[in-house]
């Protein structure tokens, strides 16, 4: 799989060759884009604990990069088939037992977009190839755990927040989180 996004971006499958930059790309989208919802004191600990690279969406073939013409990632986001919600390979309480796509939402999973390239459409582009591939699979729902930034795009796309949750992180911080879900249209 791989999408031409028009003359400046190209959307293709992650591989496990990108997981230096896809750890490179989560942090300067954490810090840049987060900055003005979280401290940089939660930052840095979700970027130790909630935020980093799952391997096993790259190894299920859910997970997605936007490069640029040059081969730089310059977004990234998936969609899991597993039980976990979010959070990195280091996440302790991770449940990788499969779904049940008849009763159960595909997980929209991981998405981060590089500051510089924010505002293009790239967040939509790979949300919606997500969901196209989820119901594929035969996923007929979606839920995900929203960071406040990413809210908004999700908001734009039809998913519906629930009650926002105090994340504790390692450092003894919290972060905000919005669980959020959407149906598949029909």
């Amino acid at each position: 799989m791989e999408a031409d996004m028009g003359q400046d971006y190209r959307l293709r499958k992650a591989t496990m060759a990108d997981r230096a930059a896809l750890r490179a790309l989560i942090e300067r989208s954490s810090r840049g884009l987060g900055r003005d919802d979280y401290t940089a004191e939660q930052i840095e600990g979700a970027l130790a604990s909630a935020f980093g690279v799952d391997t096993s969406l790259i190894q299920d073939g859910t997970y997605y990069v936007v490069e640029t013409p040059s081969g730089e990632i310059v977004g990234c986001g998936g969609w899991g088939r597993r039980r976990t919600l979010f959070g990195n390979d280091d996440r302790g309480e991770r449940d990788d037992s499969w779904l049940d796509p008849r009763h159960e939402a595909a997980k929209i999973r991981a998405f981060f977009i590089d500051p510089a390239h924010a505002r293009r459409g790239l967040g939509r582009r790979l949300l919606d190839e997500s969901e196209r591939e989820a119901r594929a699979a035969g996923f007929t729902s979606f839920e995900l755990m929203a960071t406040l930034p990413g809210q908004r795009l999700y908001e734009q796309c039809g998913y519906v927040a629930g009650t926002p949750v105090e994340h504790p992180l390692e450092d003894g911080q919290q972060i905000t989180f919005i669980p959020m879900t959407k149906r598949a249209p029909i």
